[in-house]
């Protein structure tokens, strides 16, 4: 039947050597593709990790980090704990400049001037009073007179200033009570009260300049005051 059919189409149903050798490469090809989806498939065994009782772990790992530096106050830098600079001055062992902690008190303030002298008065210092930066911390002063034109015009408890004594000097408005304020001049009780709210509210008084925005001091007030107190 073959030899009967024509010759093109005898030689379309041929089966070449060619032919055959391709058709068996295409056929490896699938079967070594289809080998290895399967073994890349294969179920493979799991390590479950170890239980950790939390007792075993070592302080460093169950120690919560450390929380970073408060706001970076006067003098911080960076990842750096805030500082500030006082003076501190006066009766003191070792006084001048020194750099502390932000949310330092005075007591800090003079330990670090190595203390109170022997005699020293103290009286009206508020060793718990916390300190603000540029601020100047005097010990035991002498009385100083008040400036020209004041003549009479602080009360006698106007003079209590950063540990100042009595009639000793501007009067500190971080320290100051409410009825040493109301001894100013032109300062009733409220006004006075006033003065004491916002230095709790802004955590003190960084400069004189902030009396101008305690509610009742306008510019002629503040103009009275200026002399007569400091930060």
């Amino acid at each position: 039947m073959r030899e009967r059919l024509p010759l093109w189409l005898q030689d379309s149903c041929a089966v070449r050597p060619r032919a055959v050798a391709a058709v068996g490469v295409v056929l490896i090809c699938a079967v070594g593709f289809a080998g290895q989806q399967y073994w890349s498939a294969r179920p493979r065994a799991v390590t479950v990790p170890a239980v950790v009782a939390p007792g075993a772990l070592p302080a460093a790992a169950t120690a919560p980090a450390a929380a970073p530096a408060q706001g970076a106050g006067a003098g911080g830098v960076g990842g750096t704990a805030a500082r500030i600079v006082v003076d501190v001055t006066g009766k003191v062992r070792d006084p001048g400049v020194r750099r502390l902690p932000a949310g330092s008190r005075v007591e800090d303030a003079l330990a670090a001037a190595g203390g109170v002298r022997p005699g020293a008065d103290t009286t009206g210092l508020n060793r718990a009073r916390v300190l603000v930066d540029g601020e100047q911390v005097v010990v035991g002063a002498p009385a100083q007179p008040p400036p020209a034109g004041m003549a009479g015009g602080m009360g006698p408890a106007s003079g209590a200033g950063f540990g100042l004594g009595p009639g000793s000097g501007p009067l500190s408005l971080g320290s100051a009570t409410v009825a040493q304020l109301d001894g100013l001049p032109g300062v009733g009780p409220v006004l006075a009260q006033h003065i004491v709210d916002f230095r709790t509210a802004r955590g003190g008084f960084r400069s004189v300049e902030d009396l101008r925005q305690v509610d009742g001091i306008g510019e002629r007030r503040f103009a009275d005051l200026r002399p007569l107190v400091r930060p």
